[in-house]
């Protein structure tokens, strides 16, 4: 007998109930994540530190749940995914705590620390939701994603507030106080395993299993699609700005047209979930990276409302493809392993995170703002074509999603 507990069988209540706190953990990883890093500037004139250390600190964050994420995932679906995502949560906590008592020079530390909690509790907060949702999966990702992206969205504002209205030490109290608030709560989900149970498949929970997801042919094809996405995140949300700067907006001019934008990624993500549970979830992935790669290469030949328009319809594809990657995945790995190939796509999204903006800003530095954009969307359409050709060829046309 297999000793998981099965799909969560309670109440829709009591489901939607633990989709609020795996949410809510999201949440955590996101608002931990860009409360720090766009406050930086702030600590680096504290501190006497430059550029390159504030780069340092935004990438060891990233850096940290990129080798951590996989490890996690194998842990979770060895040892029990609650429990994975409490201890998660308890390290971030304390890596935040950390800054209130170590010197302000050592928040490179205090960055990886909260890193490595970021990465347990978000690689089984998302697990546990295609866990507890074998059903409707494709609106669960959308409804958690959606919380989680408004970390993104408050995460700079509540900084910056708090720092300039009590101090930089504050962010890191504010986002320790939202931690332990998630761990409380995470103590009310229904437990994934019988006390001390093992599955008896256990051999293929490894680091050397969880590896080998990593190359997988099912899978590479989506790993391929998170990182392009991941692109475009970066030069819309991290790039725009340059672009709009360019066009001599006023900062509150590009503030409003970036918020705008952040919020069609954001609100966008529930809606795409559920499209996903009713029609196949390859076309929704698809179609959203189709959307995203032709709205970034129109975008740099745009002003005005056409602009904003442009910039709107590129956050919902990208925000699109960014949640229901998520179902695709969950649909294709082993049960046993679902936390485990979670956590290698998770690893993706970071890779994508890290990489992304270093070739996007190398291009725009040498050939210019247009030139990056336009490169980011040819390189997404390029892959949006390859994998449509190799669904023709493959004849598989059925909703089924175990092969992409």
């Amino acid at each position: 007998m297999n000793p998981m507990v099965g799909p969560m069988r309670h109440t829709r209540s009591a489901r939607d109930g633990a989709l609020v706190i795996l949410a809510l953990s999201g949440f955590v990883t996101a608002f931990g994540a860009h409360v720090v890093a766009t406050n930086l500037p702030a600590y680096a004139t504290t501190v006497g530190v430059g550029a390159f250390m504030i780069g340092l600190l935004i990438g060891v964050y990233d850096f940290a749940e990129l080798f951590a994420k996989p490890v996690a995932g194998v842990i979770a679906d060895r040892r029990g995914m609650k429990l994975t995502l409490m201890v998660g949560l308890a390290v971030f906590v304390l890596g935040s705590l950390l800054y209130l008592v170590v010197p302000p020079r050592l928040l490179l530390l205090v960055r990886f620390i909260q890193g490595l909690g970021a990465a347990a509790l978000s690689t089984v907060s998302i697990a546990l939701v295609a866990k507890y949702f074998p059903d409707g999966r494709g609106q669960a990702f959308g409804i958690y994603n959606g919380v989680k992206g408004a970390g993104y969205v408050i995460a700079p504002a509540i900084g910056g507030f708090l720092a300039q209205q009590y101090g930089f030490a504050w962010i890191f109290l504010v986002s320790a106080a939202v931690g332990v608030v998630t761990f409380a709560l995470s103590g009310l989900l229904p437990a994934d395993r019988t006390t001390g149970a093992r599955l008896e498949d256990d051999e293929d929970v490894t680091l050397a299993a969880a590896l080998r997801l990593f190359t997988e042919s099912r899978l590479l094809p989506i790993y391929g699609v998170i990182v392009v996405n991941m692109v475009l995140v970066g030069i819309l949300f991290g790039f725009l700005p340059v672009y709009l700067y360019g066009l001599s907006y006023t900062p509150l001019q590009s503030g409003a047209t970036v918020s705008v934008a952040t919020l069609s990624y954001v609100v966008v993500q529930p809606l795409a979930g559920v499209l996903a549970d009713r029609v196949d979830v390859r076309v929704t992935v698809l179609g959203g990276l189709g959307l995203a790669a032709l709205a970034i290469i129109v975008v740099p030949f745009t002003s005005g409302r056409a602009l904003l328009v442009v910039a709107v319809l590129a956050g919902l594809g990208i925000g699109t493809v960014w949640t229901n990657s998520d179902t695709l995945v969950s649909t294709l790995v082993e049960p046993n392993q679902l936390a485990t190939g979670m956590g290698a796509a998770q690893s993706f999204k970071e890779f994508g995170d890290m990489t992304g903006p270093v070739v996007v800003g190398f291009l725009t530095q040498v050939y210019g703002v247009r030139v990056g954009f336009v490169t980011s969307g040819a390189l997404a359409l390029m892959l949006l074509i390859a994998l449509m050709r190799s669904l023709t060829r493959s004849g598989v046309r059925q909703r089924s999603v175990r092969t992409l």
